[in-house]
């Protein structure tokens, strides 16, 4: 018979629910964890288990990436330079003229690779089209599709959750116990108050998952305040009648009844206490992307404040196209040290409180904490293992230091695995197309032509 129980034995294991543990080991059986401990203290009968040594590495939690856009992976470099409005605007033109349903699903699935690679087992990604849920199905990803939609005209309302309830009910049909769909009303600025109930009624009534973004940049925070801004001067100009809505984005949501749908809120850059009373009154849950907010100019989101209100908090890459890389170990990097900088206080977030937002954090945002995050027996094996031994990480004295602070952005996971299955091994992608970056490139060549053409 074949062997059904796997023991990773590694230098330091960090199950994140308690403190790290020098010469681990976790025994996966049947796609669970059956054992988190001292890898001396295992005990099994010879032939019964099957044993991978991955040595001087970090065997943790696999990451959840509580925000992603994968069908945007084509789009990396491409919008440089752009104010938000303006890169909204082309990446609005690029998705309608170009962006073919196979190039969205070579995009998705060139992201799931960069994703494994990183260590990522989880991705809760927004999408407007079905192509980022077959690419993680395709892979054996966990992952949450949030199928978007669009429409600040109120009298879009009928016709736009007409359709969203149809395209949701043919991606449903393909949910499985690792991949299922939610809903995403994309933002203030491109959702009409009565879209924004109407697509909660619906996430409550169908027990669909919800995400927004929300609280992003000064101008969304002009447009639901004053009803000013380039957003409401955008909307105007198209007939649409644009007036100030709320105090904020975050009270917008709740008077349109979104909190009360318990919805995972992208960015909430532009937020204060008594908004993040609102949120943890609701629920709700909130997905903290730095290196994307700080790259497009919006802002530090106040981190302290979420987790001060006992906010369950994640952390995100974004898309490619606003952040370059896929990589939640520098994303965590990234949140030690605005936050740091924002608070004038040296390790304002331990590497060890950015792992945890990276992992359990994560879990607990999109719900799933019973399931993943942390190191416990009974949970499913969703594991990663990242390599210690580069030069650069020694002498090492803490491996959440070493993995945060020196190896993120160097170095690739060795293993992952989802429910035990290995997605990668020795470093090395198990399933999937190998020739998606080539097609990528010819891809560029038809961007470039467009951006051309469109500049001529």
């Amino acid at each position: 018979m074949p062997v059904s129980r796997t023991l990773y034995t590694a230098d330091w294991v960090l199950p994140i629910a308690t403190a790290p543990i020098r010469d681990g080991a976790v025994l996966v059986d049947a796609g669970r964890i059956a054992y988190v401990g001292a890898a001396s203290a295992v005990t099994y009968e010879p032939g019964s288990v099957r044993t991978v040594a991955l040595g001087h590495a970090a065997l943790l939690p696999g990451l959840v990436n509580a925000h992603s856009h994968l069908e945007l992976t084509a789009l990396r470099g491409f919008l440089e330079g752009l104010d938000f409005r303006d890169w909204l605007r082309t990446l609005t033109l690029i998705r309608r003229d170009l962006m073919t349903d196979a190039v969205l699903l070579d995009a998705s699935r060139a992201g799931i690779r960069e994703a494994l690679r990183n260590g990522i087992t989880c991705l809760a990604d927004t999408t407007d089209s079905a192509a980022p849920l077959a690419a993680m199905r395709e892979y054996g990803m966990r992952g949450i599709g949030y199928v978007e939609v669009f429409g600040p005209d109120p009298r879009q309302c009928a016709e736009a959750i007409a359709q969203l309830r149809t395209r949701v009910h043919e991606a449903r049909a393909h949910d499985t116990s690792r991949v299922r769909v939610g809903v995403s009303p994309h933002a203030p600025y491109t959702v009409s108050s009565a879209l924004f109930r109407a697509t909660a009624e619906l996430a409550r009534a169908d027990a669909l998952p919800i995400a927004v973004h929300i609280a992003e940049s000064p101008g969304e925070l002009l447009f639901v305040r004053d009803g000013a801004g380039p957003f409401a001067d955008r909307l105007r100009a198209r007939g649409i009648d644009v007036a100030p809505q709320a105090r904020s984005p975050i009270a917008l949501l709740d008077d349109a009844g979104v909190l009360a749908a318990r919805p995972l809120l992208i960015h909430v850059i532009q937020a204060d206490d008594h908004d993040f009373a609102r949120i943890a009154d609701a629920g709700a849950s909130i997905v903290h992307c730095p290196i994307s907010n700080a790259k497009l100019g919006h802002g530090i989101a106040p981190l302290d404040r979420m987790l001060a209100h006992g906010i369950a908090t994640g952390l995100g890459t974004d898309s490619v196209a606003s952040n370059d890389r896929m990589d939640l170990l520098s994303e965590a990097r990234q949140a030690t040290l605005l936050q740091s900088l924002r608070l004038g206080v040296p390790d304002a977030l331990t590497a060890h409180a950015a792992l945890a937002l990276a992992t359990r954090g994560g879990a607990e945002a999109l719900g799933l904490s019973a399931r993943i995050g942390t190191l416990e027996v009974g949970k499913d094996a969703d594991l990663a293992a990242f390599p210690l031994d580069h030069a650069d990480a020694q002498p090492l004295f803490d491996p959440a230091v070493a993995l945060v602070h020196v190896l993120a952005g160097k170095v690739g996971a060795v293993l992952v695995t989802v429910e035990g299955e290995e997605l990668v091994r020795q470093g090395t992608i198990v399933p999937g197309d190998e020739t998606v970056s080539l097609r990528l490139r010819a891809w560029r060549d038809r961007l470039q032509q467009w951006r051309e053409a469109s500049t001529a």
